[in-house]
């Protein structure tokens, strides 16, 4: 199985794809996809819709798993965010029905084992589970990772995670 997993952003959206069989999960491939913040917002959205539609179709995962978004202060950031993940959302969905969510608390502790835990515990779980050399970077892109190891981690509770 193949599962996509993206980590939200307007300037940066971190994707991390790996396969699953069995209990062993490897690697395919990791990375961002980047909007200058000097374009104007219409044209950074449509950017992060055809850059989500080629990663997919790139892909053809099974699954994708988003990480669903979390307000901590900066409301103006969380709407352009919003914004951005409405974009994702409508690039895939217009491929696939097989979208799940999970929250930040979720995915750590899914993947650490601790709901609570630090960014860079996150990242060294993501190294050791995948079995990497390094941590993935940039940042984004572990996160991505850790949202697909979610999925993964999730068995059979993914209709609890299917968006609707």
């Amino acid at each position: 199985m193949i599962i996509l997993g993206i980590d939200p952003g307007l300037a940066t959206i971190g994707y991390g794809v790996i396969e699953a069989k069995g209990i062993q999960q490897k690697v395919i491939d990791y990375g961002v996809i980047s909007t200058p913040p000097k374009i104007a917002m219409p044209q950074r959205l449509k950017m992060i819709y055809e850059s989500t539609g080629a990663l997919y179709d790139r892909f053809q995962p099974d699954v994708v798993a988003l990480e669903e978004l979390f307000f901590n202060t900066n409301i103006t950031t969380g709407i352009a965010v919003a914004h951005a993940r409405g974009t994702i959302l409508t690039a895939l969905a217009m491929r696939t029905d097989a979208l799940y969510e999970y929250t930040p608390l979720q995915v750590k502790q899914s993947v650490v084992g601790y709901g609570r835990a630090e960014k860079h515990q996150v990242q060294l779980m993501v190294r050791s589970l995948l079995n990497l050399k390094e941590t993935p970077r940039p940042d984004d892109a572990a996160d991505a990772l850790a949202v697909a190891l979610c999925y993964v981690n999730s068995g059979n509770m993914e209709r609890a995670f299917k968006i609707r």
